[in-house]
């Protein structure tokens, strides 16, 4: 059975910052090496000419596997890209670099997808940016999955979102308004809607079990996905938490495989796991196409 991961900024001292194809395969074959199969490069919020550099050099990358003598043998092959940014609320930046954040105009949207709309599998956004919705209606017409996330929505908000066409929640919890009994945020509507598809990082730093076991319990099954939200300094074993200086997250400790072996060994149901990196991204990557 395939695994996927739809949220992986890189892995092994490689990220999608890179300046060469070379270094986006070599993320691909350390992740296929790990156990998955398919991923989905997550795309840094930086100046828009950067982050179309760095779509063109996936694009590049993904042609590269596409005419391989022999495809994809090893390596994970990338299916496109998700871009976590611009269009984010720098009050919820977390590891992300808020100096680069814009609101979702129309404008820049164009530019920063004009002839890569192809490859463009997922955009986040925070649905409470001004103008929002509309970009998230233009982005789903385009074929796009919007997820919301990155953003201190207001319950209200994130339904808003939903109604406008999102359909995923980018690392449930992390990056968000924390869940309050009388404002239950982008969190409570992740976890109360029925339709929506939830993400969330299944190394040992990002959620308390509990948080998990939440997850697990209100969502519908086929509704959750595990990420790695691996990054450059994700080592290969996901030993330790990854932190700057001031000790803030940043990026996810482990594989994809790795982290749902170890939901495995916590208790969690092994079918329901396997589901949550296979059926269920596969069910997810497939909602506009």
């Amino acid at each position: 059975m395939k695994s996927i991961d739809v949220h992986t900024h890189g892995i092994g001292g490689f990220d999608t910052r890179s300046s060469t194809v070379d270094d986006i395969l070599k993320i691909s074959e350390i992740h296929g090496a790990l156990g998955v199969s398919e991923i989905v490069l997550s795309i840094y919020p930086a100046p828009i000419p950067n982050m179309r550099q760095q779509m063109e050099l996936v694009r590049q990358a993904m042609e590269r596997q596409a005419h391989a003598p022999c495809p994809n043998a090893g390596a994970a092959r990338i299916l496109g890209v998700h871009l976590e940014g611009p269009f984010l609320n720098p009050s919820q930046c977390g590891a992300l670099d808020p100096a680069f954040f814009i609101d979702p105009e129309e404008r820049a949207f164009r530019e920063l997808v004009d002839g890569l709309e192809g490859m463009i599998k997922i955009v986040t956004v925070a649905p409470e940016r001004p103008a929002a919705p509309e970009f998230i209606r233009k982005a789903t017409e385009l074929g796009i999955i919007v997820s919301m996330g990155h953003s201190n929505a207001t319950y209200a908000e994130a339904e808003a979102g939903f109604r406008a066409g999102a359909r995923g929640i980018t690392h449930l919890f992390n990056c968000m308004r924390a869940f309050h009994h009388r404002e239950p945020g982008l969190a409570g509507f992740g976890l109360s809607n029925g339709e929506i598809y939830v993400e969330f990082i299944g190394d040992p730093f990002h959620l308390h079990i509990g948080a998990i076991e939440l997850i697990v319990k209100a969502k519908k099954p086929d509704r959750i996905i595990l990420v790695s939200d691996s990054v450059r300094e994700t080592k290969t074993r996901g030993d330790g938490r990854i932190v700057d200086a001031s000790g803030r997250l940043q990026g996810g400790s482990m594989a994809l495989v790795e982290s749902a072996r170890r939901l495995v060994g916590l208790g969690f149901e092994e079918s329901a796991v396997t589901n949550t990196i296979s059926v269920n991204p596969h069910q997810y990557l497939m909602l506009n196409s």
